[in-house]
């Protein structure tokens, strides 16, 4: 889709035309360096329950997280500045305003592309976590798979009695949904021979793109090939997944990787009714597969009825092709012997 190119009514002001573009991006790019949230506190304290319950559902049993000098996950950074579902109160009116411009210019569509985080100083039980966040920056418009758009860079700083201990920065596209154009049936006569009709027409949904980063490119290099790679710790030998920057168990920042041989079994699973997503066609199975090497990882159950997939389940891996750019592992349920 070309920037001027008119996807219908709604988008007809974000796309019309380079003035209109024009104007709109002076008028975003102002809001950068402006803040995003003021005075945020953290809901709770760092505190062992939510540590316990993190490290439980990452199968992360990294003996730093437990015991009496226990530290929280690193990648907890941004838990604990989390409003939950009746939100903070300290969102700023400057990213108010800027994602209203944007929605009024027709950028009405809002998906998360990807979050970079550092760390200075780790977390533990009792710290006080407060956090201040700044637009950052706001960028050119962008034509993307999913839509033509601006991407909102946000930076937060979190602190705890006052200094920095980590910055989280969060990246969103907000967008016009993508359009394809096709020519509208010949008209008969003179309306024929004067122009040929363009229509607009709304593609189907895709499927949403996995984030590919420099911590998880090798896997997806791995599945473009048909090969399910896990990380294997050079220090200590321990297998892991999903891949993370360094080994959970030992610290060590050195890897390689060896091939899933496919088998594995439904370790836990639920079936996804609701809310209704474009790409998706629910009811349908997600399965935490245990591997026959010993790591877990989700995915869709296949090949049998939702409410037929069951704890134990052996299933086999398999790739599918869900759309003309994308491939994704599946598990296929496989029937026991004599069964």
């Amino acid at each position: 889709m070309s920037e001027r190119e008119v996807p219908g009514a709604e988008g007809a002001t974000a796309l019309g035309g380079g003035g209109e573009y024009e104007d709109v991006f002076a008028r975003a790019k102002a809001y950068e360096g402006q803040a995003a949230a003021v005075g945020g506190v953290g809901k709770d304290l760092v505190n062992e329950p939510m540590i316990r319950h993190w490290c439980e559902a990452m199968g992360d049993t990294n003996p730093a997280y437990a015991g009496a000098d226990a530290t929280a996950p690193p990648t907890m950074l941004q838990a604990w500045t989390m409003g939950g579902l009746s939100g903070h109160a300290g969102r700023s009116e400057a990213y108010d305003e800027l994602l209203g411009l944007l929605d009024d210019a027709g950028y009405t569509s809002v998906v998360a592309t990807d979050c970079e985080q550092e760390y200075l100083r780790p977390l533990r039980p009792e710290d006080a976590i407060t956090f201040d966040a700044v637009i950052e920056s706001v960028s050119e418009r962008k034509t993307t798979k999913l839509g033509t758009g601006y991407f909102v860079t946000t930076r937060m700083d979190v602190r705890v009695g006052g200094r920095t201990v980590g910055t989280h920065r969060f990246r969103i596209l907000k967008y016009v949904p993508a359009v394809r154009r096709r020519s509208a049936p010949k008209a008969e006569g003179a309306a024929a021979a004067s122009k040929t009709a363009v229509v607009a027409e709304v593609s189907p949904p895709k499927r949403p793109r996995p984030v590919v980063n420099r911590d998880n490119a090798g896997f997806w290099e791995g599945v473009s090939r048909h090969r399910l790679l896990i990380q294997r710790c050079d220090g200590c030998g321990t297998l892991r997944f999903p891949w993370l920057p360094g080994c959970n168990a030992c610290g060590c920042p050195d890897w390689d990787t060896v091939e899933a041989g496919g088998e594995g079994t439904v370790y836990s699973y639920v079936v996804m009714h609701h809310p209704p997503f474009p790409a998706f066609d629910p009811p349908y199975a997600v399965g935490l597969i245990e591997l026959a090497e010993g790591v877990r990882m989700i995915s869709n159950v296949v090949g049998v009825p939702h409410d037929r997939v069951r704890i134990g389940m052996p299933v086999r891996l398999e790739f599918e092709q869900v759309d003309e750019e994308l491939e994704l592992p599946v598990f296929r349920a496989v029937e026991r012997s004599g069964g």
